[in-house]
């Protein structure tokens, strides 16, 4: 993940806080100095880095403090507020409707990804129910309109273009009240890319927005621009009335704080980001669960749902019994395995738990632990019942070592290699032991109508009492706002 270096320095820094036996001035300083040297490294704009740390010192007033206050807890929300205002305008975009004819037009720089862009965000909603359609209204760029007659067909999804005709206001106009005609609901537009000192294309771009009226204008930015994300976003905005931002090639080494910066810029939400070249590699982005991954306190909601996604139903609540009992077997591991593989790229879905910082999983080793994961499931293949289901590491001695090598192909150095994962899981696995499971019928019904008195029977003893008993709970659960918000936050009480 592409602000996942971002993410470590910030987790360190508000570890290497919580470790200060007295938290003062000095040590609040040092967490905010190297806090925003992280996020100036990461090409986030000076101006917006410097009013954060000014707004942190506002709310954090160690004087005024009264001493049973929990400091660390009050720096590590006022942090994670910050961060979440800096990612969020405060206004919702713009959002279509089933079955009623909307017009969303694309612009954005040059090679940032538009047009694969425009067919990820209408397959997105192309499996959400909608149906979507695509014009190519870019004649600036040649081979244009085969690369989105391409990614169109893949999809299975209707597109609009022409190879004759040259002026894009004219092709625009056209697809838009053809595909209004075949009561297409989502019609997308796709610009020709430029650059903020090309006036003839921005001149371009406001004819196009003016003839086809869209009902939201979406800027697409590459997460490798740095710096200069604010000044292009800002021109784009003084241009056209840009309605949401989508944030594409975070798969890749950039530092990516440019996209903080063009929130700032256009005063405009990020809706989605692009993760991958693939058609669905492509999440929809929500504040508080992806502040809450990058200052590693995980996405307790994100993880659930991935969850109820790849475990079936009536596997759940047996699932959550043998987390609150912190017994781990090889079995459990191999199970937990499977779903691992049916959930997704590994690094994000490990992003979602407390304690994991998404550095631990850096994009391009994803397709090596996969394959890990395969080579550890191959050698418990070769294993009795009595080893897998198993929770003393002792038994496994050294003929049994060498028989599980010998029969799944491995060497007895990985069959060792994959002994340690297992202690390092349940080791972690030991550490949920204690979380108290709702009965079976109670599960939507907690979720859904989440008080503090519910959440205090979820919670492990020890979390509870880190984050502050009963009353360190409500105040915590009042300052995020609801009960979803708060899922984000579990694992802050680890840190």
């Amino acid at each position: 993940m592409v602000l996942g270096e971002l993410g470590g320095t910030i987790s360190r820094a508000l570890q290497q806080m919580s470790n200060a036996t007295i938290i003062d001035e000095k040590v609040l300083n040092e967490c905010l100095n190297e806090i925003s040297r992280a996020l100036l490294q990461s090409d986030v704009q000076f101006k917006l880095v410097r009013d954060m740390q000014t707004n942190i010192k506002k709310i954090v007033n160690l004087d005024d403090l009264a001493a049973g206050h929990n400091k660390r807890k009050i720096i590590q929300q006022a942090i994670f507020n910050e961060l979440c205002k800096m990612l969020d305008p405060g206004k919702p975009s713009f959002t279509p409707k089933k079955g009623k004819s909307c017009v969303v037009m694309f612009v954005g720089l040059q090679g940032s990804g538009k047009t694969t862009t425009c067919t990820k965000y209408a397959y997105y909603h192309q499996k959400k129910g909608w149906k979507p359609a695509l014009v190519c209204a870019d004649t600036f760029r040649a081979g244009a309109f085969d690369q989105l007659k391409q990614n169109a067909t893949k999809a299975k999804i209707p597109f609009y273009g022409s190879y004759m005709e040259s002026d894009p206001v004219k092709i625009a106009v056209e697809g838009v009240e053809r595909f209004k005609k075949e009561n297409c609901d989502l019609i997308i537009v796709d610009t020709s890319g430029r650059h903020k000192q090309e006036a003839a294309l921005f001149e371009e771009m406001r004819q196009v927005s003016e003839a086809t009226k869209p009902d939201l204008v979406i800027f697409v930015m590459d997460s490798s621009i740095g710096q200069a994300a604010f000044d292009q976003a800002q021109a784009f905005k003084q241009s056209v009335a840009v309605g949401a931002v989508i944030v594409t090639k975070m798969d890749g080494h950039a530092k990516g704080g440019g996209a903080l910066s063009a929130v700032a810029a256009t005063k405009s939400p990020v809706i989605f980001i692009g993760t991958g070249e693939h058609m669905d590699e492509f999440e929809v982005f929500d504040v508080k669960p992806f502040v809450s991954r990058l200052l590693g306190m995980g996405d307790w909601s994100g993880f659930m749902d991935k969850i109820q996604e790849v475990v079936p139903m009536d596997q759940q609540p047996e699932l959550l019994q043998k987390l609150s009992e912190g017994n781990f077997t090889l079995r459990i591991m191999y199970e937990q395995f499977q779903n691992i593989l049916k959930m997704g790229p590994i690094g994000q879905v490990f992003s979602m738990l407390p304690g994991f910082s998404a550095e631990l999983m850096p994009k391009g080793h994803e397709k090596e632990s996969q394959a890990k994961i395969k080579r550890y499931m191959t050698m418990m293949d070769s294993m009795t019942n009595e080893e897998l289901d198993s929770s003393n590491p002792k038994l496994m001695n050294d003929s049994r070592i060498m028989r599980i090598a010998r029969g799944s192909g491995r060497a007895v150095r990985e069959v060792m290699e994959m002994l340690e994962e297992y202690k390092r899981l349940a080791k972690i696995w030991s550490k949920m032991k204690g979380l108290k499971i709702p009965k079976k019928g109670e599960m939507s019904a907690l979720s859904r109508n989440m008080n503090a008195q519910h959440m205090s029977k979820v919670l492990p003893p020890q979390m509870l009492k880190q984050i502050g008993g009963m009353g360190g709970l409500q105040a915590l659960m009042k300052q995020m706002g609801s009960a979803k918000d708060m899922m984000g936050m579990f694992g802050g009480g680890d840190k």
